[in-house]
């Protein structure tokens, strides 16, 4: 441990970058330049998440806070899910044949802080659950409806607004703090033999160096996440990893 710690400390901290506020858009054409490159590899990873998004999805329906909740959950925990996609585009960066089974344990290089942030982000979402659980049993007096009913008296009677209010304010705020700390955490944890605490603090220098470019990517993010569960998830199998070799390129624009 001793050493590990030692190994890290002589690391200097990652300088940070300003870059223009559309600079996501940028992102987002090299991340799609990246998945037209690796075709079925990353397609194939794309499908790998889908299924299991599904599967959670399936497991969830009976408990209609967790759908939402999930929703929510996805995007506190997919940067550490698309770890193999950033390995993947760094091969494509470093001119080398796409090797998915090389990437999707691409994390060896740095276990430790890797596996320590990954537990962060799982944490985040297991209290995201919890709050959302709590939210919907005290607007609804201790007993949950099924999801027609909700989506039903919720959305449309306009008599839940202070659970819209709640359930969405905290939910955003789950979603700031997260994506704050891991916008470029995790590619970073991939390339460099950092600790996950200057990983994260790193990130939360890009934020606040960055707040227009940060603001316009989380919104880009959150929308194309939108359009994959509106799809019945069908659109993630394109749709995540797209967005992660977008976010390996966003790493490599925002830290020197």
């Amino acid at each position: 441990m001793d050493h590990a710690l030692e190994r890290h400390a002589a690391v200097d901290t990652p300088h940070v970058r300003r870059v223009e506020t559309m600079q996501p858009l940028v992102w987002l054409r090299h991340g799609y330049a990246d998945l037209a490159q690796s075709g079925r590899s990353s397609l194939a990873y794309g499908l790998y998440i889908t299924a299991f998004g599904v599967m959670l999805l399936a497991l969830s329906w009976g408990a209609t806070y967790l759908v939402p909740a999930f929703i929510g959950g996805f995007l506190l925990v997919a940067p550490f899910v698309a770890i193999g996609l950033y390995a993947m585009s760094a091969q494509i960066e470093r001119h080398e044949r796409i090797d998915m089974a090389r990437a999707m344990f691409a994390w060896r290089s740095n276990t430790g802080s890797i596996a320590l942030f990954g537990l962060l982000l799982t944490l985040s979402l297991i209290l995201w659950e919890r709050v959302a659980a709590i939210i919907f049993a005290l607007s609804y007096g201790g007993t949950v409806p099924d999801l027609s009913a909700v989506v039903q008296n919720v959305l449309f009677s306009g008599e839940y607004w202070p659970l819209l209010l709640a359930f969405f304010g905290v939910g955003a705020a789950f979603a700031v703090m997260v994506f704050t700390l891991s916008v470029v955490s995790a590619p970073l944890l991939l390339d460099r033999p950092v600790d996950a605490v200057t990983a994260t603090i790193t990130s939360m220098r890009c934020c606040l160096a960055n707040p227009g470019a940060m603001a316009v990517w989380a919104a880009l993010i959150a929308g194309l996440v939108l359009i994959g569960f509106a799809t019945l998830m069908l659109g993630m199998i394109v749709i995540f990893p797209w967005l992660a070799h977008a976010s390996w390129h966003a790493y490599r624009d925002l830290v020197e």
